[in-house]
């Protein structure tokens, strides 16, 4: 058994889907902090099967939580303080995105204006489509 140890003040980034962890590590951006991570990928899970958990020790508040809840609103954020989980944090498809993903339209204004944002809208949150709020062009996870 694999023993990773605890931390003292952070999170802990639970039930992400198997595979998916060093794309949140990437849009996260933790490469460019100086705090230690722990990156547990394929661990045993009865709930999912296999998961991914990324252990980071670091300012709770370096943390984006819409990034998070575009990726996967289903992940589990525990809040570590003195090497106790003090809160749990629940995640939500966030309305908008900003830079987080870019338009695929070569006739959006964002192709066109290199230093224009890139934001989307949430369109349809059952089926949990974005928008690009230039264009309305359908953000696909297969084209990213």
């Amino acid at each position: 058994m694999l023993n990773i140890g605890g931390i003292e003040e952070g999170f802990v980034l639970d039930h992400i889907k198997a595979g998916r962890s060093l794309d949140i590590y990437n849009h996260l951006q933790l490469d460019k902090l100086d705090c230690t991570v722990a990156i547990i990928k394929n661990a045993r899970s009865n709930k999912m099967g296999k998961k991914d958990i990324l252990k980071v020790e670091c300012d709770i508040n370096t943390l984006n939580l819409d990034i998070l809840g575009f990726i996967d609103h289903n992940i589990t954020v525990n809040v570590i303080k003195n090497g106790e989980i003090v809160e749990k944090k629940d995640l939500v498809l966030p309305k908008q995105i900003k830079n987080v993903i870019k338009c695929r339209n070569p006739r959006c204004i964002t192709s066109i204006e290199q230093g224009l944002p890139h934001i989307f809208l949430l369109a349809d949150e059952e089926k949990e489509i974005y928008r690009c709020q230039y264009c309305e062009e359908k953000y696909s996870e297969i084209s990213e």
